[in-house]
């Protein structure tokens, strides 16, 4: 793709522009990019100051990369190629890069999916279903990984949204393999930092709204308003023909009438509990499958957990307002057995039951604990492993240990992604939560500060048809100590264990000389 820097800028809102100097018909050939170091020699550099740099200070750095033009938030004297300054660099960003790869997003049906957990799930469940649909070619971008026709990528370490740069390039692969539908999960901090920004969007899909990220949204209130952006990005966005601008909201959670509150093109509902437009009915917990019927069709799902009919109700709203057909949905649905790092069942011949699940808030944790109770024979134990993450929300810390104080039989508390944080002072804000709750300190609970160690001795408590639990990581690929990412899987960590060793690449392990405190 190639356009002049005027031509990137005709559709961004003259109010989002401060001023510009230098040749504004300079062609720009690269892509948009806001790292100096992917910068390509015709390429348009968006500065901006990010949580922890200044993207203004790598401006020279992009320039003798081969940078066209900057845009930036300052004001910047001397520069030997034109520049624009903006308001806000964030809000440009997505368009921009939309803009260079042609707006790829208005060729393609978007699916955005948003809410504190789910996501994921819903996201797979959704895409299952259009892979059936005739006629439909489909695509997607989730936090486990990117697909675009015979392509995919993983899409990081972290759980997050790409970069708005990367979100656009991935629809323009999609295009260009003849996708027609994408789903796009859509987390709070991305639509918060503009990652999302210039996507069009068509169906709008809520899974929940819980306790999370509290740490970088500064309250529940901001929170919920960073998801209720994907709701105000619908109402925004380009009209496509045959496409109508659709909400698709969970009726059952707390947050249902704030989210049906703002205004857009069509709204519908689903749910469980309260009335919806898509509501299970006839529940049936068969020994491998959940059976459930909606709009009078009856529905197989693979995935355990009452939360995942939720999670298949959300998807089925979303493919039935696309105006899928009823032989995909059901048929996508039954398909689908497995979600990386959701209730992922690890099976090495051993007598009792042994699942990681990526759940790493309250909410998700209760849930995931509530549907493992489920698969106990009576007088069986259920044993959770988990952690909490450093330099993140604080509160949960103590809400996941009460949670798993009344839910499970054994507590073991261990290291999740630290960071700078101590991990001594982090178990000891999550024991203080399982004494609040009645737990006693040996009995049913303990603190096991390595992970590999802790799932290690979770398995060897293990009796049979117990269930041994590990949450929080799922099917992410590294753990944080100070500022470096160890290689970390909590599926390999339960190999490891159930094979009679910890896993032992984390710097808490034993074979470490010193361990972080």
């Amino acid at each position: 793709m190639a356009a002049t820097l005027e031509q990137l800028f005709a559709e961004i809102p003259a109010e989002y522009v401060l001023s510009s100097c230098g040749d504004l018909a300079t062609r720009i050939s690269a892509e948009v990019v806001e790292s100096s170091g992917e910068v390509q020699p015709g390429g348009l550099f968006v500065a901006r100051v990010g949580q922890t740099a200044d993207g203004h200070r790598f401006i020279p750095q992009a320039i003798e990369a081969g940078a066209a033009a900057i845009v930036g938030e300052r004001r910047i004297e001397g520069l030997t190629v034109p520049c624009v300054q903006v308001k806000r660099a964030q809000d440009v960003l997505g368009p921009l890069a939309a803009a260079w790869h042609g707006f790829p997003s208005r060729k393609l049906a978007v699916f955005g999916v948003t809410g504190t957990d789910g996501k994921s799930t819903t996201c797979h469940l959704l895409h299952s279903i259009l892979k059936r649909a005739p006629g439909v070619r489909a695509g997607y971008i989730s936090t486990i990984s990117a697909e675009f026709g015979d392509e995919s990528a993983a899409t990081g370490l972290h759980v997050t949204t790409p970069g708005a740069p990367r979100v656009q390039a991935y629809l323009a692969k999609m295009v260009e393999a003849g996708i027609t539908h994408c789903v796009l999960e859509m987390t709070s901090h991305g639509l918060a930092q503009g990652r999302l920004n210039g996507v069009d969007i068509d169906v709008a899909v809520l899974t929940n709204v819980a306790h999370e990220h509290l740490d970088f949204h500064g309250s529940w209130e901001d929170y919920r308003a960073a998801k209720a952006t994907m709701f105000h990005m619908l109402s925004r966005a380009y009209r496509k023909p045959n496409l109508v601008k659709t909400a698709v909201i969970n009726n059952d959670d707390p947050s249902a009438e704030y989210f049906a509150a703002i205004p857009v093109e069509r709204r519908v509902t689903y749910g469980i509990v309260n009335q919806a437009d898509f509501r299970a009915c006839k529940i049936a917990h068969r020994p491998s499958t959940i059976e459930f019927s909606v709009d009078s069709q009856q529905v197989s799902l693979r995935l355990a957990g009452e939360f995942n009919i939720a999670n298949a109700l959300a998807a089925i709203g979303a493919a039935r307002e696309a105006d899928m057909p009823w032989a995909a949905i059901r048929e996508g649905i039954a398909a689908v057995d497995l979600i990386p790092g959701r209730m992922e069942r690890i099976d090495l011949g051993q007598d009792f039951i042994a699942i990681v699940d990526f759940a790493h808030t309250p909410n998700a944790l209760k849930r995931a604990l509530k549907a493992g109770r489920q698969m106990l024979p009576p007088g069986k134990r259920l044993i959770a492993v988990f952690g909490s993450a450093g330099l993140r929300d604080v509160e949960k810390r103590r809400l996941m240990a009460e949670t798993s104080a009344r839910l499970a039989d054994m507590t073991i508390l261990t290291a999740e992604d630290p960071r700078t944080e101590s991990l001594k002072d982090i178990l000891a804000m999550m024991k203080a939560g399982c004494l609040a709750r009645g737990g006693v300190d040996g009995k049913t609970f303990i603190a096991v500060p390595d992970r590999g160690e802790a799932i290690h001795v979770a398995c060897q408590m293990a009796e049979q048809s117990d269930l041994v639990m590990a949450c929080g990581k799922g099917h992410e690929q590294s753990m944080c100590f100070g500022t470096t990412e160890y290689a970390w899987d909590d599926r390999d960590a339960m190999r490891s264990a159930l094979r009679g060793a910890p896993l032992a690449t984390l710097p808490t392990a034993r074979k470490h000389k010193l361990a972080p405190d």
